[in-house]
């Protein structure tokens, strides 16, 4: 491990980032490959604090705010992972995981600013701070850095990147729309979480493929299973979501939907509210108490009581246990998209990595 790493910034092991226990890799060239992991995040952690250092006071503050803030740094572990299927870290895979993380923090400033959102990683989210447009011209200043880092990757890691940058702004585009007369709802969020979450992740493990010298025809399993294991991470977040928090931090249950987000149990809801009763009266419930409640910091309000008991109901109720199953459904299939590859610590690691994914809500 490097020393000069400042630690708690992420977590520092295969488990904090993707679940992996200890016990997975048993033998000794497996925990090499286990070692050769963390060394590279190491490396990667400290390119992030060098490449999102910035001259400018007020920008070098900004920029760092949220990457200061913790993460589990998935994505550039996907990278590091996939790269092992060929020759292992070098400085091209090193670079497109470090490219990769700063364009999903960069992400996370626009949407928050889009989403109104009052937290990020257990702090208050940069807008708050700041405001939305030092917020939103954060996330465009790293944006830049990621496609400099991009940049001296060549012109496929260019085109890569902004074919993935093209798909983030699509998925917040249509969340931000909503379906369009005709379309299926359910179908139209599964295609956003696709493009917001699933195709970063989809990067993430292809320029490892890439840049770690893997064979070509690997590219395409670690795609699928990239976008699959990113709708599933989502779909388990919306389950997630109807509970208050378990670490103390005082999350409220039913956060995303109080923000007005249709999340896939009150979109199946909705669904079965056309021919059953009881589906129609909670969902009546949940939706004229979020637009009754009026939300001012410590102020308790009775609407507030009343939509939480409907959240509640909302958690125990059979539409949520078929987006778990959802979940589950879309982990399969990403880790069925892995038979490819060959029989080794990747092909394990990625595969104990999506059950990890469904096991969240537990």
């Amino acid at each position: 491990m490097n020393p000069s790493v400042p630690h708690g910034r992420r977590g520092n092991s295969l488990n904090s980032a993707l679940g992996l226990g200890e016990r997975l890799f048993s033998s000794a060239s497996e925990r090499r490959f286990a070692q050769a992991i963390e060394e590279g995040l190491d490396e990667v952690e400290a390119g992030l604090l060098r490449e999102m250092s910035f001259a400018d006071d007020l920008a070098d503050v900004t920029s760092r705010y949220l990457l200061e803030a913790g993460g589990k740094r998935v994505r550039p572990t996907l990278t590091l992972l996939t790269a092992q299927l060929g020759t292992g870290n070098n400085k091209k895979v090193i670079s497109a995981a470090q490219a990769l993380e700063i364009t999903h923090l960069a992400s996370l400033y626009h949407d928050d600013v889009m989403d109104e959102a009052n937290m990020r990683r257990g702090v208050a989210s940069a807008q708050n701070v700041w405001g939305n447009s030092v917020a939103i011209l954060t996330g465009d200043l790293l944006f830049a850095r990621a496609s400099k880092l991009m940049s001296g990757l060549g012109e496929r890691a260019i085109s890569l990147q902004a074919d993935t940058f093209e798909r983030l702004c699509l998925g917040q585009l249509h969340e931000t729309i909503g379906p369009r007369a005709g379309d299926d709802p359910i179908e139209h969020y599964l295609r956003v979480l696709a493009d917001k979450t699933g195709s970063l992740i989809a990067a993430a493990g292809q320029m490892g493929v890439i840049f770690g010298g893997a064979p070509e025809e690997y590219q395409a399993p670690v795609m699928v299973f990239g976008e699959k294991i990113g709708i599933a991470f989502q779909l388990i977040d919306d389950v997630i979501d109807l509970s208050p928090a378990a670490d103390g931090t005082g999350k409220t249950a039913g956060t995303d939907l109080r923000a007005g987000v249709s999340t896939l149990p009150l979109l199946y809801l909705r669904d079965l509210a056309r021919s059953d009763v009881d589906a129609a009266d909670l969902l009546t419930r949940i939706e004229r108490d979020i637009n009754a409640v009026v939300y001012a910091e410590g102020e308790a309000r009775p609407e507030d009581a009343e939509l939480s008991a409907a959240i509640g109901e909302l958690r125990d109720h059979a539409v949520t246990r078929k987006t778990l199953d959802e979940a589950h459904r879309w982990s399969r299939e990403a880790v069925e998209a892995l038979e490819p590859l060959p029989n080794g610590p990747v092909k394990k690691a990625l595969t104990r990595f999506a059950e990890s994914i469904v096991e969240r809500s537990h």
